[in-house]
């Protein structure tokens, strides 16, 4: 009797066939990793929220790590009960689209920069426009994958899955253009001559803040472009050896490593006092607007920047209380931001 759908693929994917013995150890690690970004980035949050510092990335990298959490518990009950072909295409579903978040994040912060360095460019209502077509086409290209994934697994004509393959390697190669548009964006930013002195935002250098968002960047190009590379090339019959850039190595390297790699490092780099920008900020000069929260001395201050020597050259000049020194120990958390 021939089973009916779901049907299992005939092909190799990234990863290979999941075995117990070696998958469940591996994504058990990551899940645990990931729970640990998750209470870090609500941490920050939380404790910028009492100070009146709203950030609402950390919310979002929070965010991030739930749907990461939610991946791996999938992926561990797919590789426990591998004869339930549909939990093992809820894994695959989430494994795909759970990077997105970043990959807007990334987006948002390479147009402040942009908005800084040129802000009659950046502050245009064509490029803001442009940025909200993208996030349209992020939300279409994302039901586009998550429809042709599903309805792969439940046919066997020829012509539906050649069809469900091609939306597939859309959904792949726009989502890695996605990831690598930050790093573009930034570079010509920096290129295009300036007419006037960048509008400073948040704690810190400004190449500071570029070399953290370029590190992220191309952490998450690295791993959106290997996926698309290797979902490009010819497909190979499960009948034939496992090739080597399916293996399971690769799998959780440029998918799960490059994330929580980024999720820390941004994490560690402070990204809340960084890429903070003025409450309501809009229009050209906006970022320079600053104020001082109300912050109890029960408040705890994290260090971003511990040289005493480079309060000048961060562009922020201590003030006379000393609420905006970067030298010497601590950033103070500044307005409250506009959610974008």
């Amino acid at each position: 009797m021939s089973q009916g759908p779901p049907y299992r693929p005939s092909s190799w994917s990234l990863g290979g066939t999941p075995e117990v013995r070696v998958d469940i150890p591996i994504t058990a690690v990551f899940l645990a990793l990931f729970i640990g970004g998750a209470v870090t980035h609500m941490s920050i949050f939380q404790m910028n929220k009492r100070r009146g510092h709203k950030f609402l990335f950390n919310a979002l990298l929070f965010g991030f790590c739930m749907a990461r959490i939610t991946t791996t518990i999938l992926r561990i009950a797919s590789v426990s009960k591998s004869q339930n072909i549909r939990l093992a295409i809820a894994a695959q579903i989430f494994v795909a689209a759970g990077v997105l978040l970043i990959f807007i994040i990334n987006l948002l912060w390479s147009q402040r920069i942009v908005r800084s360095l040129h802000p009659r460019f950046g502050w245009h209502p064509a490029f803001s426009t442009a940025f909200k077509v993208v996030y349209v086409l992020i939300g279409l290209t994302l039901a586009i994958i998550i429809t042709a994934t599903v309805q792969s697994f439940y046919t066997l004509r020829p012509s539906t899955r050649t069809t469900d393959r091609d939306l597939q390697l859309y959904g792949t190669t726009f989502l890695t253009i996605i990831s690598f548009l930050p790093i573009p964006m930034t570079l010509l930013a920096f290129a295009v001559p300036r007419g006037s002195d960048p509008d400073n935002f948040g704690q810190g250098q400004l190449r500071t803040k570029v070399a953290i968002l370029m590190t992220g960047a191309t952490l998450l190009c690295l791993g959106a472009a290997f996926r698309c590379g290797t979902a490009w090339l010819k497909p190979v019959h499960m009948s034939q050896p496992l090739p080597a850039y399916y293996s399971k190595a690769c799998f959780y390297v440029f998918n799960f490593l490059v994330e929580i790699l980024v999720v820390y490092f941004y994490a560690i780099m402070r990204v809340d006092l960084r890429f903070h920008i003025p409450n309501g900020a809009k229009g050209p000069g906006s970022y320079k607007a600053r104020s001082t929260p109300n912050i109890s001395k029960d408040d705890v201050e994290m260090p971003v920047e511990t040289k005493g020597t480079q309060e000048e050259d961060d562009g922020v000049r201590p003030s006379k209380d000393g609420s905006d020194a970067t030298g010497g120990a601590t950033l103070i958390a500044g307005p409250e931001e506009k959610a974008t």
